[in-house]
């Protein structure tokens, strides 16, 4: 099944000279562009970081984990990922409320990240600061 992307893949020949590389080597390597380098290009400085904290956590050689673990690791959490169940109906509320389609992206970044931020800190049994709770709630000393 197939479907267009609701944010078109920039032209590659478009693209900052270092992404256009790695998009390039990528191809090479794989035979074709996965989806995902594209998609992500459309803002560069989101798709350095993301690929920059890919090839950290990927790429690494002083891991227990070997390549083919961490690469079955990616693949059974995208298969249990429920983003499919985003659609349409999803953008017409968040247009209902003024935002555009560039601020749903920001808005689905932004989730993405403090999602990855809230497994690692529940993973990690990591607490919140005790300032944390009273943020906002109680006037800043002078």
């Amino acid at each position: 099944m197939t479907h267009a992307a609701r944010y078109p893949h920039p032209d590659i020949n478009s693209l900052p000279v270092d992404i256009k590389a790695k998009i390039l080597e990528v191809q090479e390597k794989a035979g074709f562009v996965p989806n995902v380098f594209l998609a992500l290009a459309r803002r560069p400085a989101e798709w350095r970081a993301f690929f920059a904290y890919h090839d950290v956590l990927m790429l690494k050689e002083d891991s227990n984990l070997t390549k083919g673990e961490r690469e079955m690791i990616a693949t059974s959490t995208s298969a249990a990922n429920a983003s499919h169940e985003i659609n349409d109906d999803d953008f017409a509320a968040l247009h209902a409320h003024g935002f555009t389609d560039e601020d749903a992206w920001d808005i689905a970044v932004i989730t993405a990240f403090f999602g990855l931020s809230n497994r690692m800190a529940s993973f990690s049994n990591m607490m919140p600061n005790p300032e944390f709770y009273l943020m906002g709630r109680v006037p800043k000393q002078k």
